[in-house]
C-alpha cells in the first residue's frame, strides 16, 4: 500500500520502483543534513517526514512534515513511571558515557585519559558503554583509580541509564539525541568525526545553539578539557538544570 525509505543506499532502488509501479511514497529523514540518497528520494516521494524542521532538502513545502525522530514507547513509559524515584535517590555524580552501539575508540580513550585529572576521583560514579574491543581497558583504568564504575560493551534498558545519570557524554546520532532530549538530560556532544557530510555535527548544533547542550569536536577532546567538562558541571547543578530546561523543549 506504501514504501517508506529510512535513508540508507538500499532505500533507493525500492523508493525507485514504487514510483515507477504507482506505490505511494515516504522518506524518513532523521538527521539535520539530509544523506544522498535521500535527497535524490525527495523528488519522488509523496511525503517526507523529517526531524529538523530546517533539513536541507530541496522539495515543495506541502511535501514535508516535521515528526521528530520516533523514541522507543518503552523508553517514555520507564522514564514517566520513574522519574519521582529519580528525584528521591541520592547518588554520587553520576557520568554516564555512550559511544553508540559499537562503542567510540577515541571517546574511550579520552575519558580514561580524564579520570587521572579528576580533583576529586570518589565523587563520581562512571557508567560508560565501550563497545567490545575497549571493555577491558575502560574497566581497568577505572579499577586503578579506584572509582565506582559500571562498564560494559553494550547496555539494554537506556531509561534506567538516562534516569540516573547528571550528565551524558555521547555521540550525537539522531537517536541518541531524540532520546537524550524526551529524558531531559544534560548532555555533551561529541560527534562522530567520520559520519558521512559530518552530519552528527549538525545534528547537535541547534541545541547548542540554544543552550540546550554542549559539544566538543573530537579534533579537539583531550582527557584534561573532559575532566574540566566534568567537574564543571558537577560544581554547577543550576547550569545542568537549566540545560535540561531547555532541552526538554526539543524533545
Amino acid at each position: 500500500d506504501v514504501v517508506m525509505g529510512l535513508g540508507g543506499y538500499s532505500a533507493g532502488p525500492m523508493i525507485l520502483a514504487a514510483w515507477m509501479l504507482g506505490i505511494p511514497r515516504a522518506i524518513c529523514e532523521q538527521n539535520q543534513l539530509p544523506g544522498v540518497t535521500n535527497r535524490i528520494l525527495s523528488h519522488f516521494s509523496n511525503r517526507i517526514y523529517v526531524s529538523y524542521k530546517d533539513t536541507g532538502l530541496n522539495a515543495p513545502e506541502e511535501k514535508i512534515r516535521v515528526f521528530g525522530n520516533p523514541v522507543r514507547r518503552e523508553i517514555i513509559k520507564k522514564l514517566q513511571e520513574e522519574r519521582q524515584d529519580a528525584r528521591d535517590k541520592k547518588h554520587a555524580f553520576t557520568v554516564l558515557i555512550l559511544g553508540g552501539s559499537q562503542g567510540a575508540h577515541g571517546l574511550n580513550m579520552a575519558v580514561v585519559d580524564a579520570l587521572g585529572h579528576l580533583a576529586h576521583p570518589n565523587k563520581y560514579r562512571f557508567v560508560h558503554q565501550s563497545g567490545t574491543a575497549d571493555a577491558p581497558v575502560v574497566a581497568k583504568a577505572y579499577d586503578d583509580k579506584k572509582i565506582v564504575h559500571t562498564t560494559a560493551a553494550f547496555f539494554d534498558d537506556m531509561a534506567l541509564l538516562y534516569r540516573d545519570a547528571d550528565l551524558v557524554i555521547c555521540r550525537s546520532g539522531a537517536t541518541t539525541i531524540a532520546e537524550v532530549t524526551i529524558a531531559g538530560c544534560s548532555v555533551i556532544f561529541v560527534p562522530f568525526p567520520h559520519a558521512a557530510d559530518n552530519h552528527q555535527v549538525f545534528n547537535a548544533k541547534p541545541l547548542v545553539d540554544e543552550g540546550a547542550a554542549e559539544m566538543i569536536l573530537e579534533s579537539d577532546l583531550s582527557g584534561r578539557l573532559l575532566a574540566e567538562r566534568i567537574e564543571f558541571y558537577a560544581e554547577h547543578p543550576e547550569i545542568r538544570a537549566r540545560m535540561m530546561e531547555k532541552i526538554k523543549m526539543f524533545g
